[in-house]
């Protein structure tokens, strides 16, 4: 049977993996696109994921994100913009913003391995103590939320979809049995009014 650590460990690890996947193969352009009315679009998405790991498994357990992106340090602060997190500015390009993601992922593994699953931590904007398997949980769902959301943007820009690279995790279907299963859920949605 795993370590519950481990297993916990190897989830986010691979939904921060499809994270970084689904901007495989994208324009810049549509990897920062705003593909719904509150500007979710996939740099961003990725942008935020670091942030928020980098606080959870960083500041938390006082182990704070070695040399910071200012950003990063104004995001809390008094005259941050809202939603900074969520979007990646011009000069930030997609793959300083990965980069950004892989090193925050490092050094989460590194706090992981290095606490114990009851290991306490304060979460300053909870205003609470919390143990690493809280966070971890808590990280693992909210990481999960976001790659659902990038697996709806994805597909909204090019049509791609799965959960990882070679695995869509999709029945084995033509596109005409797609088109066909489509018309069928809006037929029976407009019927639904």
């Amino acid at each position: 049977m795993d370590d519950p650590k481990e297993t916990l460990r190897r989830y986010l690890h691979s939904h921060r993996e499809t994270v970084l996947w689904k901007l495989d193969g994208l324009s810049e352009r549509d990897q920062r696109w705003p593909a719904t009315p509150t500007g979710t679009n996939l740099l961003g998405l990725v942008k935020h994921l670091a942030f928020t790991e980098a606080g959870y498994l960083g500041e938390v357990f006082g182990r704070p994100l070695p040399d910071p992106p200012a950003w990063m340090v104004e995001a809390d602060g008094p005259d941050a913009e809202p939603n900074a997190d969520m979007w990646a500015t011009a000069e930030e390009t997609p793959a300083e913003i990965a980069a950004l993601y892989r090193r925050v992922a490092a050094h989460s593994e590194a706090t992981i391995a290095a606490l114990d699953l009851d290991a306490r931590g304060r979460v300053p904007w909870w205003e609470e103590d919390v143990t690493l398997h809280q966070v971890l949980v808590h990280l693992l769902a909210e990481t999960a939320r976001h790659a659902g959301h990038a697996d709806v943007v994805r597909e909204s820009l090019d049509g791609g979809r799965g959960l990882a690279d070679g695995n869509d995790n999709l029945p084995p279907v033509d596109d005409e049995w797609w088109e066909g299963y489509v018309g069928r859920l809006a037929d029976i949605a407009e019927r639904s009014r």
